[in-house]
């Protein structure tokens, strides 16, 4: 959420920032808001200093038994506590008012972020590994299919589409993929394991920003619950409403849970296989860092997400997003896209983004440094490392024999007890 004070400092660097997000918002909107609600509270704080003066008037009147003078005292109070009251209601109206109005509106961007309208205009960074030579390879869905291991047939008559049932060695792999992202991230890159919940209330969504704008993409329970669609918005409100110290930051999280996405607005885009699921698995990074370290972290991050690629053997590439790109709460992204040899492509597999203050302000997350009484808003970042379920195509589609069976990476191989999946149909 932006900072109306910064908005009304410079409201021309806030119109161009909307500019570049292509997004309609103006200043002087907000600012119109903002100077109603400072005129009603300069209204509210003189009514309640004229009831304060007024009361103190009542017991002086009294003791000098002017029982007339004494009413007329009481009506004023009476009066001026009707006033009050009226003041108050409409502060909190019209704070409220602000503060809706503020949620919708994206994060700026970061200066380097490239311009652009689409992920036609994204930028690549770099790439690692070459692609292997697999002559006439199969998409992960044949893949699956053919060892007997993926059923989205059952699936279908359980849940509907977009989900999808893991057998055997299958459901073995999706648990070694996990367990060995989460080995890497907490012993060698210092992420914290959590377990979080998946349910959670509509305002942790709101701090990380997936609400009110992406209402349509959550799944609502009937407690007024909602389904996480990321392990995102639990770690990230671990810090809501709290001060952090200087010396606890950077705070490294990470966790391996289901994830639960409507997919309202994906219509028509891959509906086979399991590119695009309502429920699927994912290792989460957080992390909470002081504004100067924000930077240098979200390059950290990035290369964490990388290095798990890197060690399965997966060819992939870095690309920064541009303009037209970056999602709604983010400052700066860098997309991972690995290769698909059976879609003959690079695919999304994880973002790495720093949000900045953005999130913070929602969460009303902060940090006081050593010796300041002001506290500060944290700057929070966000990744995947990695999106298990497209791990999983990945090493399907890039580790296929022509037998059929699918070789299994050696980094793997230690949580699989095996180096070779092999047909069970």
């Amino acid at each position: 959420m932006h900072d109306i004070r910064a908005i009304k400092e410079n409201p021309e660097a806030f119109d161009t920032a909307m500019d570049r997000r292509s997004a309609s918002y103006r200043a002087a909107d907000l600012i119109a808001l903002d100077e109603a609600r400072v005129a009603n509270t300069v209204a509210m704080n003189d009514a309640q200093a004229a009831q304060k003066a007024a009361s103190k008037k009542i017991g002086a009147a009294k003791a000098s038994g002017d029982e007339a003078a004494a009413a007329a005292v009481m009506a004023e109070v009476a009066e001026l506590k009707v006033q009050v009251q009226a003041l108050e209601a409409k502060d909190r109206e019209l704070t409220e008012g602000l503060r809706e109005a503020l949620l919708p509106i994206p994060n700026r961007l970061a200066d380097d972020v490239p311009d652009g309208d689409d992920e036609d205009d994204n930028v690549e960074l770099r790439r690692w590994g070459t692609p292997a030579a697999i002559e006439a390879p199969k998409d992960h869905v044949d893949v699956g299919e053919g060892l007997g291991l993926l059923d989205f047939e059952t699936a279908a008559k359980l849940s509907g589409a977009r989900f999808v049932i893991l057998k055997g060695d299958l459901a073995k792999l999706e648990r070694a993929i996990a367990q060995f992202m989460l080995t890497l991230h907490t012993e060698e890159f210092g992420y914290q394991e959590m377990s979080p919940p998946v349910l959670v209330h509509p305002h942790a969504l709101v701090g990380t920003n997936q609400l009110p704008k992406f209402e349509d993409d959550q799944f609502k329970t009937t407690s007024g619950h909602y389904l996480s669609p990321t392990a995102e918005v639990t770690l990230t409100n671990t810090v809501r409403e709290s001060i952090q110290s200087e010396d606890a930051l950077p705070l490294r999280l990470t966790a391996w849970t289901q994830c639960f996405r409507a997919e309202a607005g994906s219509a028509g885009r891959d509906t086979r296989g399991m590119i695009r699921m309502h429920q699927f698995p994912k290792v989460e990074l957080v992390s909470i860092t002081l504004p100067e370290q924000s930077a240098e972290e979200h390059e950290r991050m990035t290369e964490c997400a990388e290095e798990v690629l890197k060690r399965l053997e997966l060819p992939f590439r870095t690309m920064v997003l541009c303009a037209g790109d970056v999602g709604f709460g983010a400052h700066k992204t860098y997309d991972l896209e690995v290769w698909l040899p059976g879609q003959d492509t690079y695919r999304e597999i994880s973002s790495c983004s720093t949000c900045g203050d953005f999130q913070a302000r929602r969460m009303d997350a902060r940090f006081r440094r050593e010796g300041q009484k002001k506290p500060e808003f944290v700057h929070t970042l966000i990744g995947s490392g990695l999106a298990v379920g497209r791990t999983l195509v990945a090493i399907l589609e890039n580790y296929q024999n022509p037998d059929g069976s699918v070789a299994v990476p050696a980094v793997l191989q230690p949580f699989m007890g095996k180096d070779r999946i092999e047909s069970v149909a």
